[in-house]
């Protein structure tokens, strides 16, 4: 499969790559010669991020925006540039889309359109386009590979890759594909947008560094911000906290939250139920802090400290900080 064509799906390209966009790339340079799919038009600094990452080619949509609808036009203009791609002596035997709601659901429609295989909730990938999946709330790790001529996968952020060499320049030109008018009459479209109030922080699913929250907050989230912003990470909740009203639902993680995969993964008053283990157990560390010793988060913890996390987590930050100067 090294020598395949492979079609990496770039949705919302703002005037840079974000650094799980980068990721879709490496992926798709581990397994083959890589082309991109932007869903909006790109800019010239976009375009030499793309060389420079290895892209050789790179299609956008004609006469269309497809920020406007929802999923089902970005599917049919895929499906289009899967054929233009092969028109042009680049068959794709792989599609490479992020794990998002918005992924996953594009993945499905497009597996339909191909008659491709499709996996969801990649974690890690090896060259010949096994995938490997956490799945049971990450009791057990699958590995899969599609059997048909195309691959669809929807990957999260902070995959494992191994070691992937350093990308060989490409020499991506724009490529405009048509979207077929008949996908965008029957779609639904966008009526309205509110921007999200940044914070400052990475992205949740997209962070190296996560410190969550949960019921032993008692509702005081400050330590919990205090050591994300130490570690440059995010701040992350269980359910019980948002559903208390501490914080917004967009900071949960679980299985009725968002699935993360940091390297460091730092649980401050969360007793590590099964839902939460659903969201974070594929964290490289995993550093529990809580009061009570049989609290189930100690299972999975890789490290554990017993003790008040109104204690413990400023303490924490003020050696990181001291360390840091």
């Amino acid at each position: 499969m090294t020598e395949a064509n492979v079609l990496v799906v770039l949705d919302g390209v703002g005037e840079s790559l974000k650094k799980s966009q980068l990721e879709l790339l490496s992926a798709g340079r581990l397994l083959g010669t890589v082309s991109v799919a932007a869903t909006a038009p790109v800019g010239e600094a976009v375009l030499a991020q793309l060389r420079e990452n290895g892209a050789a080619a790179a299609y956008v949509p004609d006469g269309a925006d497809l920020s406007e609808y929802l999923v089902g036009p970005t599917a049919a203009w895929l499906a289009e540039v899967v054929s233009a791609s092969e028109a042009q002596g680049r068959p794709v035997r792989a599609v490479l889309l992020d794990n998002s709601p918005t992924g996953r659901e594009t993945a499905a429609r497009l597996g339909v359109r191909l008659g491709a295989g499709v996996i969801t909730d990649v974690v890690g990938l090896e060259p010949d386009g096994t995938a490997h999946k956490s799945v049971l709330a990450g009791s057990y790790e699958d590995r899969a590979r599609a059997t048909s001529p195309v691959s669809i996968l929807t990957l999260k952020a902070n995959l494992d890759l191994g070691s992937p060499a350093a990308p060989a320049p490409g020499s991506a030109a724009v490529t405009p594909v048509a979207v077929p008018a008949d996908a965008l009459t029957r779609s639904a479209r966008v009526t309205g947008r509110a921007a999200k109030v940044s914070s400052g922080r990475p992205d949740l699913t997209e962070a190296r560094v996560v410190v969550a929250g949960g019921r032993g907050t008692d509702g005081d989230f400050g330590p919990v911000e205090e050591l994300a912003d130490a570690l440059g990470g995010a701040v992350g909740a269980s359910r019980a906290a948002a559903d208390a009203g501490w914080v917004s639902h967009d900071l949960q993680v679980g299985q009725t939250g968002k699935t993360v995969s940091p390297q460091l993964y730092i649980s401050a008053g969360i007793s590590g139920a099964v839902q939460q283990k659903a969201g974070m157990q594929t964290a490289k560390v995993i550093v529990a802090v809580n009061s009570d010793p049989e609290s189930p988060v100690f299972e999975i913890a890789d490290f554990g400290v017993v003790g008040d996390l109104f204690e413990v987590l400023p303490q924490a930050t003020a050696e990181i900080k001291r360390r840091r100067g």
